[in-house]
């Protein structure tokens, strides 16, 4: 056990917590519905979370991650079977 006291989460580091994790389930959801109208909102999301920072700093550099990967995914998902990008 650590001798520091606990420490309260500030409300902007709260924030970041949850833009990550919207940023995470839009890219999900951008890869199967519309890529290119909802993946780079989800990635605006995460950047803004990145930049946030404190302790969700690594929730907030997955969700960059997982909304690029889902960019590449979508796109070549939605160009393979014929969808609307848009």
């Amino acid at each position: 056990m650590s001798s520091t006291p606990y420490e309260r989460a500030r409300p902007a580091e709260t924030l970041a917590s949850f833009l990550a994790a919207a940023s995470i389930f839009v890219s999900v959801t951008g890869i199967a519905y519309r890529p290119l109208r909802l993946i780079p909102f989800a990635l605006v999301l995460a950047l803004l979370a990145t930049g946030i920072g404190g302790r969700a700093t690594r929730l907030a550099t997955w969700a960059v991650g997982i909304g690029a990967v889902a960019f590449a995914v979508g796109m070549a998902a939605a160009v393979i079977t014929s969808n609307p990008l848009w």
